[in-house]
């Protein structure tokens, strides 16, 4: 029988209480729980099984049950967890999402009408009205962001394909993004896929409290939370570090030559500009420059012990490991990189590897905020569950399409159109899935991307290595 929304009666408030209470609970019992579990450590961690093998995260004790980070700040239901799930690297899965629904009749705080579902104030009503409206969020785990056009823009938006056909006016778009991690976050250097909590100059951790407030007041509809809760919410999102830990078939990913997971983490120097390839070093706190300048293409020396191991399964994530540190092919026309005049590289780089734009040692994202067009928002890529934008620009009349008109909805610039940033690589096996659109289902899916947009001409001995080292991460 189909039953209303949460916000409508009386009984689903109490179901929507029932399922946090209970959610609370099992945050508790896990942390409890890893004691005895047959990996040793520190406490506060927690290990969950995924179907590359086990995702491990430190940083949590049954104390931290009772942080704001699990409290439902807002006035519809959400708690942070709510899109931050450990099992899930901190983020969130559509096969998990799938099971909450059918778990609650897609009455769980995740499915509401302001950001969850496809478009604004959908129909909720039934069981089939809701999984038609939070097809995106059950499908590709995407929530729904609405931008405006900032004003003095240098484009305009001439013509929106909306499947959906949502509505709304030409002056603002509705984009679709996964949501990040809430763990590793030591390793960032921009907030946000597209950087908007990030201003030139700010201090990393003051963009992360801009993004908890709009979380409270946007995505759980609150009125904005005490700096209290703001501080006590960061801190704790500042402590959790999350890694894989064990491969099902490589095994422990942290004992003997391997130097992998989240306590090994850490322990991972790091500052703003650390490897970076161009010694950019931007003018904000945090930022330095690395021991040697310049990039030291070993970015990942997590298995590099490997390389001899009596395991066929371990000699693969090692080999995966190289060839992701050392394989060379031609980067070009990257806009943010060398795809426009004003960009930093004004040639292509013909020995590239991906270290370099993954620099970052031991956690892959870019070690300064640099966001790139790598066309994954491309019109060519574009499937039908997702808008085409169509932007003009103002100067010159020319037309580009895009899925997301990315950064250049924060800062109105043309050659920003469709750039996002690169997000830390760790735990990867436990949240498909990947892009800033779940775009690739599966690690495979985003190496053809790589291997096509760049012509790394991969082998499929090279792929398969390279897959086993990522979902080994």
């Amino acid at each position: 029988m189909d039953r209303k929304p949460q916000q409508q009666t009386e009984r689903s408030r109490r179901s929507t209480t029932g399922v946090t209470l209970v959610a609370t609970a099992i945050v508790a019992a896990i942390a409890t729980a890893y004691a005895s579990s047959a990996m040793p450590g520190r406490a506060g961690r927690l290990t969950f099984p995924n179907p590359s093998g086990v995702i491990g995260t430190i940083g949590m004790d049954e104390a931290d049950a009772d942080n704001p980070f699990f409290q439902e700040l807002g006035t519809n239901g959400r708690t942070c967890a709510t899109c931050h799930r450990p099992a899930q690297g901190w983020s969130i899965t559509p096969a998990e999402l799938r099971d909450r629904f059918e778990r609650t009749d897609g009455l769980d705080p995740i499915f509401r009408a302001n950001d969850g579902s496809n478009c604004e104030g959908a129909d909720v009503s039934t069981n089939r009205a809701r999984r038609r409206a939070f097809s995106l969020l059950l499908q590709k785990g995407l929530i729904r962001i609405a931008l405006d056009v900032p004003g003095r823009a240098e484009f305009d938006i001439l013509e929106v394909d909306d499947p959906y056909r949502c509505g709304g006016p030409l002056t603002a778009a509705s984009v679709y993004r996964r949501p990040l991690p809430s763990a590793n976050l030591k390793f960032l250097s921009a907030v946000m896929w597209d950087g908007r909590r990030s201003t030139p100059g700010q201090a990393i951790r003051d963009g992360l409290i801009a993004q908890v407030v709009d979380a409270v007041t946007g995505h759980a509809q609150g009125a904005p939370p005490t700096p209290a809760q703001v501080h006590s919410v960061l801190d704790f999102e500042l402590r959790l570090f999350a890694t894989q830990v064990a491969d099902r078939s490589a095994g422990s990913l942290t004992e003997g030559a391997a130097r992998s997971g989240p306590d090994t983490l850490t322990r991972e120097a790091f500052c703003i500009g650390i490897n970076d390839p161009l010694d950019m070093l931007p003018s904000m706190p945090g930022s330095c420059a690395g021991p040697s300048g310049g990039l030291n293409p070993f970015v990942f020396t997590l298995f590099r012990g490997w390389t001899s191991s009596g395991s066929p399964h371990r000699q693969a994530i090692a080999r995966g490991e190289a060839i992701f540190n050392t394989r060379p092919f031609v980067i070009d026309n990257v806009p943010g990189l060398n795809g426009r005049p004003e960009d930093p590289v004004r040639r292509p780089i013909i020995s590239g590897t991906c270290t370099v734009c993954h620099d970052t040692p031991n956690a892959g994202n870019h070690s300064v905020p640099m966001a790139l067009n790598i066309g994954v928002a491309d019109a060519s890529r574009r499937t039908a569950d997702l808008p085409l934008y169509t932007l003009r620009r103002r100067a010159t009349g020319e037309v580009v399409q895009t899925t997301d008109p990315g950064r250049a909805m924060v800062t109105g610039k043309w050659n920003d159109i469709a750039k996002f940033k690169g997000p830390v690589l760790r735990a990867l096996a436990a949240r498909p899935p990947y892009f800033h659109d779940g775009s690739a289902a599966t690690l495979a899916d985003v190496i053809k991307v790589y291997d096509t947009r760049f012509q790394a001409r991969f082998t499929e001995q090279e792929m398969a290595d390279l897959i086993a080292f990522l979902m080994a991460l």
